[in-house]
């Protein structure tokens, strides 16, 4: 099964950007969303073979998941059920027979921090979210976590240390996270490699100098380790400031 996520800023947009044709290039059989920005029915997405599931915020134009799939799952949830995290459209999470699928879009800590307080908060409870799934069943991790979790990850890590997705605060949540049983797959295949990167500032020239930070990851339970083949990044993929990300299973 070949699983893909993309944070695409903005669906509309990014659907005049080349975006059916990047989906058909990737051809995931698990296609997610993260920042869609709409709700369902307010473009034609001009897809097919697909189902489509959103979880779009209660702010309009603000936030949103998507998932597209050709395997049909066992069930289908939306948010991870604590309300104070769950009006913002940011999870959605698939049940297959041999694992869960989440797709989600972590909340950007913003310009001065303004929203690491909230954020610290949910980062405990979605991994007493996933750690809850994963007793009962593997799970896939996907999406924009909104943090570059070591300096490999970073092309300037000096530069960005109190910048948002890159403090220390948001990287030791996300060891914890790992040290809770998980992987984070690309790393797993690519345990040194540099400059591989996620997302790039809108700004002239900085993504043809590669200057970015890799911040979307698919993570696993340790246990599906030896099951993924492959993780890519599509770092060819334009559309949006995000690039896509891709795993083999």
């Amino acid at each position: 099964m070949k699983l893909a996520s993309w944070n695409v800023n903005g669906l509309r947009a990014c659907l005049k950007k080349g975006f059916a044709e990047a989906f058909e290039q990737i051809g995931a059989d698990v296609f997610c969303l993260q920042e869609t920005k709409m709700e369902q029915g307010q473009a034609e997405i001009g897809i097919s073979g697909y189902e489509q599931f959103w979880n779009s915020a209660e702010k309009k134009g603000y936030s949103g998941t998507a998932v597209f799939t050709k395997a049909e799952p066992i069930a289908v949830s939306f948010g991870m059920g604590v309300s104070e995290h769950d009006h913002e459209g940011r999870i959605i999470e698939l049940e297959f027979e041999e694992f869960y699928l989440v797709n989600v879009y972590t909340p950007n800590s913003k310009r001065e921090l303004l929203r690491l307080p909230y954020r610290m908060g949910w980062e405990d409870d979605f991994r007493e979210y996933v750690c809850g799934l994963d007793r009962e069943k593997p799970v896939v991790i996907c999406g924009d976590l909104n943090c570059a979790h070591e300096e490999i990850d970073i092309k300037n890590a000096k530069a960005n240390v109190r910048n948002a997705g890159f403090t220390q605060e948001e990287r030791d949540k996300m060891t914890k996270l790992l040290a809770a049983g998980f992987t984070d797959f690309y790393r797993h295949f690519n345990p040194d490699k540099h400059d591989a990167y996620t997302w790039w500032s809108m700004m002239p020239g900085v993504r043809e100098r590669n200057v970015g930070w890799r911040i979307d990851y698919f993570l696993g339970s340790d246990r599906l380790t030896g099951r993924v083949k492959s993780a890519v990044i599509y770092d060819n993929v334009y559309g949006s400031d995000h690039c896509p990300v891709g795993i083999e299973i």
